[in-house]
């Protein structure tokens, strides 16, 4: 758990104000930088949009061993209501090299590299834009690119790992180069995902290479619009965090919530959605403590219609010690 925002001394303060674009802000809600509009304050918050000043943060922070959250897109977090104590940085480095992606070139292949903070739709877009294919899948999927690659995201047959490299990752104050062997992803996880829920010194993705291919058929814009065109049908538009459980194997989480009843439960201002019922939406008001009061019960009714527990997708930040809003034992929680 991260220390209060009282046991960071004003030397330590001073220096990250300087590496914050704004400056360092104290009691900031964080509801505003997810997709769900869901959270707590973070004590200590601080933005960064260039990724030699993160290097500089996390380096200046492991020297004095001091923890923090690191929060991307804010696309698959359920940020507590009580917040975040110590230090949230906003990882807002969007730098993108594009290399041997003329269309001049005779190469089949085309390689980029990725800031951890850039939005993977807009890299998808861009990507499309240089007449490049292989992720036309993610054109709709939020988020940025650190956190796709630490969740391997995917759709429509197509993933992070099918993509993937090598990252540039700072750990322990230094710079290593993971290969796509080193990542070991899985179905929507990775080895940095586990790693992460399980210390508060964890690795962070300060850059990606991606391969991509050449379109020469000109097909990649056209499989982006019906992407598109799907999301938009089967899915909400809805405040929310993405899918909330995971695909078990052989079957699919939305679809055992829908027979189960699922369609159009609330708990406060947080209901499942009624278009797909693996989505959980924010009327307006809905607390952390809502979705997870409704995430048990969705599990619950799963499990006893089916035989089958849904593992939650989504990610659980913040402090979940305080008050009444504690997540239940069945659920996975990361604290930070």
């Amino acid at each position: 758990m991260p220390l209060p925002a009282s046991m960071f001394s004003p030397t330590l303060l001073s220096q990250l104000d300087k590496l914050s674009r704004g400056g360092l802000r104290q009691n900031v809600p964080l509801a505003p930088y997810t997709s769900f509009r869901i959270g707590g304050p973070a004590a200590l918050l601080m933005i960064i949009n260039q990724t030699a000043h993160l290097e500089a943060t996390l380096t200046l922070l492991h020297r004095r061993k001091m923890p923090f959250f690191l929060l991307g897109g804010g696309s698959n977090v359920l940020i507590s209501d009580a917040g975040i104590p110590g230090l949230t940085i906003l990882n807002q480095c969007k730098e993108i090299i594009w290399r041997d992606s003329s269309e001049q070139s005779e190469q089949k292949e085309a390689l980029v590299d990725a800031a951890s903070g850039a939005p993977l739709a807009g890299l998808a877009r861009e990507a499309i834009q240089r007449g490049l294919a292989g992720i036309s899948w993610a054109v709709s999927i939020p988020g940025t690119v650190g956190g796709a690659v630490v969740g391997n995201a995917g759709a429509h047959g197509g993933d992070i790992a099918s993509l993937f490299v090598s990252a540039r990752i700072w750990r322990r104050g230094q710079i290593q180069i993971w290969q796509a062997e080193e990542m070991r992803f899985t179905y929507r996880s990775s080895r940095l995902k586990n790693i992460i829920a399980n210390t508060s010194h964890h690795p962070v993705i300060l850059s990606t290479r991606f391969h991509l291919q050449r379109d020469s058929q000109g097909h990649a814009a056209t499989q982006a619009n019906a992407y598109v065109q799907h999301r938009r049908r089967t899915q909400p538009t809805n405040k929310s965090a993405g899918s909330i459980f995971k695909n078990p194997p052989g079957d699919y989480a939305g679809r055992l919530l829908e027979v189960s009843g699922l369609k159009g439960r609330c708990v406060g201002d947080a209901c499942v959605s009624e278009k797909h019922a693996n989505f959980i939406i924010n009327r307006g008001q809905a607390t952390a403590a809502d979705v997870v009061t409704l995430m048990s019960l969705m599990r619950q009714e799963v499990w006893r219609q089916h035989n089958v527990l849904l593992e939650p997708e989504i990610l659980f930040v913040g402090d979940w010690q305080k008050g009444p809003t504690l997540v239940p034992p069945s659920l996975t929680t990361i604290q930070t």
